[in-house]
């Protein structure tokens, strides 16, 4: 007994201590993601992917080069000798620039891949924006009940501390036995030991929560879960129009479908390979030609006689066929994802019914008086310690149904990626 009820008067002060150390921030989802939008750093991290395909554009709209190439006399009898000797010239001077010129629209299609490139990095950062909101929104859904269950805890704590205080002077005049004594401090030290449990699963989301907010590890932040979801709400729900909409705006979708796109394109421009580029070019040669001065004008163009580019362009006929698959198995991966998503949450919306709410507050109403009844000896130990908990499951099963609206909600935001259901 002297053990447990050391553990008891030590544990809750401890814990306290470890919160109001802290400052406190209290947050709603919509507060956490302008601050998640404006300090990620997996988010910044990934927005520069975009500006790098945007300026790799740029770059595929650049010219080729000139080519500007010389030979000149570097031994004739003499060294570099350019002069005239009785008359005759000395001295060899040949200049050549050459311009490549893309054919088959080489360089429009070029530009076009980069394009695409934009396209699907712009796509991988909704995604990854998509994901991280969802975590973030789940996160604090989850501390928010974690807070909840606590403050319950807390509660009840203070109630079992106040029934201990009042049997130890029973105890010493006799009037409760020391096992009843026991009892009720062997379940005041359990209620302690999940209230424990509780913040340590706390620590963890804040720790989470903390570095997708980049705050400081001294921040204890609070959950605001805002008002309740309203049920009319989610029975209006349609699921077509849903998973239209998702077919419309998921960005894993998009991204599908970008990469279609860019292997068509692609395909295009390895056809285009086949065609081969014109170099043109003009040329100066001096004392090497029939006449002194030669003006001349150079074209050449490789002949496509063993390379025709056949194993590039059969690769990105496959591509095509495959990322044709993948759209389509995406597609159907939507469909589902928000067909789930809307069953669960119209599940917990159903259950989560004002009956409840009126179940929750006469149960706590019954717990007061069972602790009161208790204490005038009018129930026994067994009957009271059996009725607390059963009200502690209760308890815990009703914010976890809340809680799990609220994580269905957002996950039908997330399988969307709309904010269909104000969180």
């Amino acid at each position: 007994m002297s053990c447990i009820f050391l553990l008891v008067t030590i544990i809750s002060p401890g814990l306290s201590r470890a919160q109001t150390n802290s400052d406190t921030l209290k947050l709603t989802v919509q507060q956490a993601e302008e601050i998640f939008l404006q300090k990620n750093l997996t988010l910044l991290a990934s927005q520069y992917n975009v500006e790098i395909n945007k300026a790799l554009v740029q770059q595929a709209k650049v010219w080729d080069n000139p080519t500007l190439s010389t030979d000149q006399t570097l031994y004739d009898g003499k060294i570099f000798r350019h002069t005239k000797v009785n008359g005759v010239p000395y001295g060899e001077v040949y200049i050549q620039l050459q311009q490549v010129i893309r054919t088959a629209g080489k360089r429009n299609k070029l530009i076009q891949l980069s394009q695409d490139n934009v396209l699907t990095a712009e796509a991988q950062f909704t995604d990854v924006m998509r994901n991280l909101k969802y975590i973030l929104t789940t996160d604090l859904n989850n501390l928010n009940q974690l807070q909840n269950i606590a403050s319950i805890y807390k509660s009840e704590m203070m109630n079992l501390q106040t029934l201990v205080a009042g049997m130890d002077e029973m105890l010493k005049i006799g009037d409760v036995s020391q096992k009843d004594n026991v009892r009720i401090k062997a379940l005041l030290f359990s209620l302690q030991s999940d209230y424990t449990d509780n913040i340590r699963q706390q620590q963890d989301l804040q720790n989470e929560i903390r570095t997708m907010l980049q705050l400081s590890h001294g921040v204890w932040i609070i959950a605001d879960a805002g008002e309740k979801i309203n049920p009319l709400s989610i029975k209006q729900l349609s699921i077509g129009s849903l998973q239209d909409s998702a077919l419309i705006s998921r960005p894993d979708l998009n991204l599908a479908r970008k990469q279609l796109l860019l292997q068509q394109h692609n395909l295009s421009y390895q056809k285009s390979l086949v065609v081969p580029d014109l170099t043109v070019g003009v040329e100066y040669d001096r004392l090497n030609s029939y006449t002194p001065n030669y003006y001349g004008l150079a074209i050449s163009l490789p002949l496509p006689l063993f390379n025709r580019n056949k194993g590039n362009i059969s690769a990105a006929q496959t591509s095509i066929k495959q990322a044709d698959v993948v759209v389509k198995q995406s597609e159907q991966q939507v469909n589902n994802d928000v067909f789930n998503a809307w069953q669960k949450l119209i599940t917990t919306t159903d259950f989560l019914s004002d009956s409840n709410t009126s179940f929750q507050s006469n149960y706590d109403f019954l717990l007061r008086n069972m602790i009161d009844s208790y204490k005038k000896r009018q129930v026994s130990l067994i009957e009271f310690i059996d009725f607390f908990d059963s009200w502690k499951e209760t308890r815990m099963a009703q914010l976890s149904q809340i809680n799990n609206q609220r994580n269905a909600a957002a996950e039908l935001n997330y399988t969307i990626n709309q904010n269909i259901v104000t969180l």
